[in-house]
């Protein structure tokens, strides 16, 4: 007897990926784009990854930046990382923020596990509220 599990529903309301523009070489990067998508998906350019992931670092928001590592496709950038940590370059909860899995399921479930690992950082409702402040004032100086 095949047991049919139900989907879960996900804790985000909105999914970010960043995808290239062009299928690469590999079908298996087209494929797991797919499969990816039939589970998300907005897309976003590459240097609006790396704000993402500064954002997060700064404290503005709490949300993982996440890597489909199709063939070991962003090993590189991995290992980067993980040297920068070593190094002394990047904190471990900077490097936190950014997960990775080799399958769509997998990392869906990795960043549904995120818990946000804060350094030093300002409170999110601090950035906010200096979020309507600056509004504020725009506003009173266009009056």
């Amino acid at each position: 007897m095949e047991i049919q599990q139900q989907p879960t529903k996900s804790r985000f309301r909105r999914i970010c990926v960043y995808c290239g523009s062009s299928p690469g070489k590999s079908p298996s990067y087209q494929l797991a784009a797919i499969q990816l998508g039939e589970q998300l998906v907005d897309m976003v350019p590459w240097k609006k990854l790396l704000e993402i992931i500064t954002w997060a670092q700064l404290g503005i928001h709490d949300k993982p930046v996440g890597l489909l590592n199709v063939d070991g496709y962003y090993n590189s950038l991995l290992a980067f990382m993980d040297k920068a940590v070593d190094e002394g370059f990047v904190t471990p909860a900077a490097r936190h923020i950014i997960v990775s899995a080799h399958t769509a399921q997998d990392l869906m479930c990795k960043l549904e596990e995120y818990v946000p690992k804060h350094c030093g950082v300002a409170p999110k409702l601090s950035w906010e509220m200096e979020q309507q402040l600056v509004n504020t004032a725009k506003s009173d100086i266009s009056r």
